[in-house]
């Protein structure tokens, strides 16, 4: 069985007009990588002027223009754009599909990458703004399994966004290490969005002779 995957969101401030693309040519899954360790400080920074941010804010614009296809049933929608806010992203997504009219969503959202809350065992500094360790699939996966249309996450591992379906789709176990590996060199290329296609053109050099 074939799974198709589409790298819709290479950073925070990618471009969206890929994604209707993406969308018409038929994708299983839509994923939007949002994050890189510049973007958590650029959110930490919107949390502090507001504690209900610290996500990436064009988040709404990649649902709405989802939406149609995730209602439709033809496609669901995975992100780490909850960057530090990960439920406050998820309440955003919701709120952007109620003011879209749609109904019936369902949304997942994954925590658990905040370290803050452990800043005593792990010798944190007192001043620390943020402190976040990467997650894995499997709460992907889960999310998945209960039947999330969007999973939206904080701080994973980049190539697990687009493992997860991967492992949920094809039901591969967490030791079956060849096809895990093959799904991670599938998420490594992905991840950055259009960048796997090559350079661009104008871009291109001429080796010397």
């Amino acid at each position: 069985m074939a799974v198709r995957l589409g790298g819709g969101q290479g950073f925070y401030g990618d471009g969206l007009a890929p994604v209707s693309d993406l969308l018409e040519a038929g994708v299983d899954y839509l994923v939007c990588e949002a994050l890189a360790e510049l973007t958590l400080a650029i959110l930490q920074k919107d949390r502090q002027r507001d504690e209900s941010l610290g996500y990436t804010r064009d988040l709404p614009l990649y649902l709405a223009a989802a939406l149609p296809h995730v209602l439709a049933g033809r496609t669901r929608l995975i992100t780490n754009a909850g960057g530090i806010n990960p439920i406050a992203a998820g309440r955003a997504a919701l709120s952007a599909a109620r003011s879209a009219g749609a109904t019936g969503l369902k949304v997942a959202t994954v925590v658990g990458d905040d370290l803050r809350p452990r800043a005593s065992d792990l010798a944190l500094p007192p001043d620390a703004l943020f402190a976040n360790a990467y997650l894995g699939a499997g709460p992907i996966v889960e999310a998945l399994r209960a039947g999330a249309d969007v999973v939206v996450t904080g701080r994973v591992a980049d190539a697990s966004l687009f493992l997860a379906p991967l492992v949920h789709e094809h039901g591969w176990e967490w030791d079956d290490w060849d096809r895990l590996a093959a799904g991670v060199t599938v998420g490594h290329l992905l991840e950055c969005s259009g960048q796997v296609t090559g350079p661009s053109p104008r871009w291109t050099r001429t080796a010397p002779r």
